[in-house]
């Protein structure tokens, strides 16, 4: 073999090697390259890159945020009522450095610890804060995890409180309970109406008094109402006073004479 046949087997050799050292990352992915197992210090991408086998060794990390579902974990509230809730995590990478240097797997160390604080956050309520204010629950959730994750270079950016499941027992406690509340807020307000009705109709004791026609205006409007309804009864008020006056002209009727002395 003489030596044109070397050189052009080499430089082949070298072509073919220069084409596999060619990566291509896509716009949200970057490349966190490893130099003879030394990181070098920024992340490779997006585009092309060189990668240089075996003195480097690339790893891929993807900067889009990543949805994770937190299974269902049974959890006592403040108040001892057990429950079940599941929820959903949204994170995305930030740093791919610490995101490879600093845990084995970010994704799965994420969802682990969304678990283990879901548990921990939502002990710490009652079961009425956990249904009624889920939204501060949330931002509790999502503000103790980002703590946790920012030393993985990881950025929880939401946390979703998905359901809530109750025993069926409980469920019908809480029915009877607002079933309760509502009958309570109706007795309040039926209250108040009949409050704000002798408010009224003290204020209208009191023109009537001052106007004795009012109260036969009063009653030949009634009369009017009843006619319209084609009712054949008629109604006639008797005032209270005439009835009192003439218990007391009885009275003074039926009492013995005294004879003269």
């Amino acid at each position: 073999m003489d030596s044109s046949t070397l050189i052009l087997i080499a430089v082949v050799i070298v072509i073919i090697y220069l084409l596999n050292s060619i990566k291509i990352l896509r716009e949200y992915e970057r490349g966190v390259i490893f130099r003879l197992g030394r990181v070098l210090d920024q992340p490779k991408g997006p585009g092309i890159i060189l990668v240089f086998a075996p003195l480097d060794r690339i790893v891929r990390i993807s900067l889009r945020v990543d949805a994770q579902e937190v299974p269902p974990q049974d959890v006592v509230t403040r108040d001892n009522v057990t429950v079940k809730v599941n929820a959903v995590v949204y994170s995305r990478v930030m740093d791919p450095r610490l995101a490879v240097l600093e845990v084995t797997n970010f994704a799965y160390a994420t969802s682990q610890l969304a678990q283990t604080t879901l548990r921990s956050v939502l002990g710490e309520v009652d079961l009425d804060t956990l249904l009624s204010q889920r939204e501060k629950l949330n931002i509790r959730l999502q503000s103790t995890l980002d703590q946790h994750t920012a030393a993985w270079g990881v950025k929880v950016t939401m946390v979703e409180v998905k359901q809530v499941d109750l025993a069926e027992q409980m469920v019908r406690v809480i029915a009877r309970q607002a079933e309760a509340e509502r009958e309570r807020r109706a007795k309040i307000i039926h209250a108040e109406g009949e409050y704000t009705a002798a408010e009224k109709l003290a204020m209208a004791a009191e023109v009537i008094q001052k106007q004795p026609a009012a109260i036969q205006l009063r009653y030949l409007q009634t009369l009017v109402e009843i006619g319209a309804e084609k009712n054949t009864t008629i109604v006639f008020p008797l005032p209270l006073d005439i009835l009192s006056s003439l218990g007391h002209a009885l009275d003074r009727l039926a009492a013995p004479v005294e004879p003269p002395k």
